[in-house]
């Protein structure tokens, strides 16, 4: 199906990190040439275990996309350039905003304008968020809502993903951004909970702890399995509707915290509670959220394939494997 990638020069940012790691799976296997680069900054999610498989058929660069110099020879020569490096944790970017902006706004302009100067026809894939968003005004959201995030995160990533979109419109350079949902799988960071629920959930299920959940746990979420994020990756890079647009990626169906949790302990065992939100996670949170993903449907074709319940059956499984290798 990917096929049009053989051969390809693609570059990765964050390619050690959850999505950007599976990504490079998927394209090493139609015969893509990748290069990753990463910083492996601690607890960013970088894990070189993520590629212990494909090690010897990728380009591992260890760098921080904030090195301008260092993007400018790494963006030479490339076809296509997955743009998954980032700052995602909402606590952290409020607690540290300006280290949020140097990796989510600034290096992302540097990205960019390593682009312009060095490799113009470069088609680039942004990852974006919902987070944007911000409290929903109507469900689901469509990419016409009004966006308004609750935390420093959600701005600077609406700066990164507009930096984008500008170059693409002022300088023709082929760009995207999809916004995504809450994304799991394999691969996903588990050490600790400040870059979102699910991965924390899943450690707590491997590990046969009693899970807690905030508020009465009846917010409703959409989720998206790692595998049919990769496929929107990947059909918006090969497709010749998607440059200077902005796609939302969403669930087939919206569920509760406690309905999303009560399906892990039915594949692993296990139980939960509730507990009160603490006060720096409640001035943040976002109540209900679930996504209207038809714009990309329609012109791009990208449906989710994955149920919640397969997606999870894989996730548990994968960790309980390799537990060890997220941990430490």
């Amino acid at each position: 199906m990917y096929t049009d990638f053989y051969n390809k020069e693609v570059l990765i940012t964050g390619g050690l990190g959850f999505i950007g790691s599976n990504l490079a799976h998927r394209l090493v296997a139609v015969g893509a040439n990748v290069t990753i680069v990463d910083s492996l900054i601690k607890d960013y999610g970088g894990n070189l275990f993520n590629i212990e498989a494909i090690r010897d058929k990728i380009r591992l660069n260890i760098s921080d996309v904030r090195d301008a110099y260092g993007m400018e020879h790494l963006i030479s020569g490339k076809d296509f350039l997955f743009n998954l490096a980032g700052q995602v944790s909402h606590i952290d970017s409020m607690n540290d905003p300006f280290t949020d902006m140097e990796i989510n706004v600034h290096s992302q302009l540097s990205i960019l304008e390593a682009c312009r100067k060095n490799n113009p026809k470069v088609k680039i894939i942004y990852a974006g968020t919902r987070q944007i968003y911000g409290r929903p005004q109507y469900l689901p959201v469509d990419e016409l809502h009004p966006v308004c995030p609750t935390d420093v995160n959600g701005i600077n990533k609406m700066a990164g993903e507009w930096y984008h979109i500008l170059y693409n419109n002022v300088y023709g350079i082929k760009s995207c951004s999809l916004r995504l949902t809450n994304t799991y799988g394999p691969r996903q960071l588990i050490k600790h909970s400040r870059q979102g629920f699910i991965g924390w959930f899943i450690r707590q299920i491997v590990e046969r702890k009693e899970i807690q959940i905030f508020g009465d746990g009846t917010q409703l979420r959409d989720f998206n399995y790692v595998d049919d994020v990769c496929d929107a990756m990947l059909q918006v890079a090969l497709s010749k509707n998607s440059w200077g647009n902005i796609y939302n990626l969403g669930g087939s169906e919206a569920v509760s915290l406690r309905q999303l949790v009560e399906i892990m302990i039915g594949i692993k065992g296990g139980n939960y509670h509730l507990v009160p939100f603490p006060e720096e996670k409640k001035r943040i949170d976002i109540g209900d959220f679930y996504g209207d993903f038809s714009k990309i449907k329609s012109e791009i074709s990208w449906t989710p394939k994955t149920t919640l319940l397969n997606g999870l059956k894989e996730t548990i499984d994968y960790y309980s494997t390799h537990f060890s290798k997220y941990i430490d």
